[in-house]
């Protein structure tokens, strides 16, 4: 008997998670929701001096995160997916000389991976289609950022100054998340 209601109890969330998904609007509110509060706990981490700033870089963001262009919703998806991924991996890196607040990280950790939960059905789908994108060509672009925002801070042994850089580069990955998540339409 419990285990009839137990696997009845998990048919549905697995039924209720693919018919959210399929809820577009629903699903742009969720990620508008989430990011907000993303942007919101990054903030809330202390930065460090003006000084650090200038020790900026050329992290050769892509073109398409600089200009505003349309996009498909799968694309919109599939960046948003890719993006969050590597900001989830950037934010697991050691932070322990910034001062940061733990909760704060995993706090932010805990709404990064609740986004990714959410695209990854829709995402995995518009993966099996196999259709070429606009996503496909952006997606490599988006690796090759996210790997030199992780050079930088390897290279500057994950200092307070080099963390406060990325924090200003995930805040503005922020930003264009938000923008992607507008393209996230029924």
């Amino acid at each position: 008997m419990t285990y009839r209601c137990l696997l009845q109890m998990v048919l549905l969330l697995c039924f209720s998670t693919t018919a959210l998904s399929r809820s577009y609007s629903l699903l742009r509110f969720q990620q508008s929701q989430s990011l907000k509060e993303c942007q919101k706990l990054l903030g809330q981490l202390p930065s460090t001096p003006q000084h650090c700033l200038e020790a900026r870089m050329d992290f050769q963001m892509p073109e398409e995160m600089k200009q505003e262009q349309q996009f498909q919703k799968e694309d919109a998806i599939l960046v948003m997916y890719e993006m969050l991924q590597h900001i989830f991996g950037i934010l697991t890196r050691d932070f322990s000389s910034t001062g940061w607040s733990e909760t704060i990280i995993e706090d932010l950790l805990k709404e990064l991976y609740w986004q990714m939960n959410r695209l990854q059905p829709i995402q995995k789908e518009i993966m099996q289609k196999q259709n070429t994108t606009a996503g496909d060509t952006i997606v490599p672009h988006l690796g090759k950022y996210y790997f030199n925002l992780m050079q930088y801070l390897e290279s500057k042994e994950y200092d307070r100054c080099a963390w406060t850089v990325v924090q200003v580069q995930i805040l503005t990955n922020f930003s264009f998340l938000m923008r992607l998540t507008g393209y996230v339409r029924d």
